[in-house]
């Protein structure tokens, strides 16, 4: 049985708009998966519905074999960790540490593992010197890290991501990558919502394209990536590795820079 199971899922506001329209897919522990597309395409909302924050209109979602239609938004929160694209929506704490802490003490995790997650959640994040810092005085890619820290310390079985990668520099980049690495060998499912194709080749097995509101391709990031056609109706960018591999007449799809470099050398002798 699949960590998460998505069940033909259809979502519409009040007014009659469909931002979701039957989405199925599954998810196993320690997987991790991009989830693509442009703006409007039903990303942010169908990922949403897996911890509850938004109710299906039809469909159902499972997470190890419970429908979340029986649990609230706060049962489905210890379960499905949400980290919001702008971490101004979600941190309302005057330090770093009480901010980790918070959601801890809301699960009454007694005070030896308190202090060991915050910890652990801050070591993974880069945020151990800032833990008795105002959040607000970091600055916005920083205070993402923050939010991070909450749902890594609330040791959810699956976290989800949206735009983490935004206004990171290297340095965050590289922590964001470290984090995927980490918390699936702890047997987490890692779902990112994500713009940056080129972070989505280096750092996911899997990825998921939306379009008009429908799944339009689920595999293997590097056979996903080499579909020019998914990839021209989704209206997104081939990785540059991807679109220097094609046109150097390469057979093999690879996200291998290495295997690219030395196809190239082989190849131009």
């Amino acid at each position: 049985m699949a960590l998460v199971e998505v069940k033909n899922l259809s979502f519409y506001y009040p007014n009659g708009y469909q931002a979701v329209d039957d989405v199925s897919f599954t998810i196993e522990a320690g997987e991790n998966i991009a989830i693509v597309g442009q703006n409007g395409a039903g990303k942010t909302t169908t990922v949403k519905m897996l911890n509850g924050l938004t109710k299906p209109s039809s469909g159902d979602v499972l997470i190890n074999g419970e429908s979340t239609k029986n649990y609230t938004t706060a049962q489905m929160a210890r379960r499905v960790g949400y980290v919001f694209q702008n971490p101004d929506d979600q941190i309302f704490n005057a330090t770093v540490y009480k901010e980790i802490e918070y959601g801890l003490k809301k699960m009454k995790v007694d005070m030896g593992e308190c202090e060991r997650r915050i910890k652990d959640a801050a070591e993974l994040t880069g945020m151990t010197k800032y833990l008795e810092t105002n959040p607000y005085d970091l600055p916005l890619s920083m205070r993402k890290f923050v939010t991070i820290a909450s749902v890594i310390a609330s040791n959810c079985d699956v976290m989800i991501f949206d735009e983490p990668t935004a206004g990171q520099d290297l340095d965050g980049l590289k922590i964001l990558s470290d984090l995927n690495r980490v918390l699936t060998q702890r047997g987490k499912a890692i779902v990112t919502i994500t713009h940056d194709m080129e972070f989505v080749a280096d750092n996911y097995d899997r990825v998921i394209v939306m379009c008009q509101k429908k799944v339009i391709a689920d595999g293997r990031t590097k056979d996903v990536f080499f579909q020019k056609e998914i990839m021209e109706k989704a209206m997104l960018k081939q990785p540059a590795l991807v679109r220097i591999a094609m046109e150097a007449g390469m057979q093999e799809k690879t996200l291998d820079v290495k295997k690219l470099a030395s196809y190239i050398r082989q190849n131009s002798r």
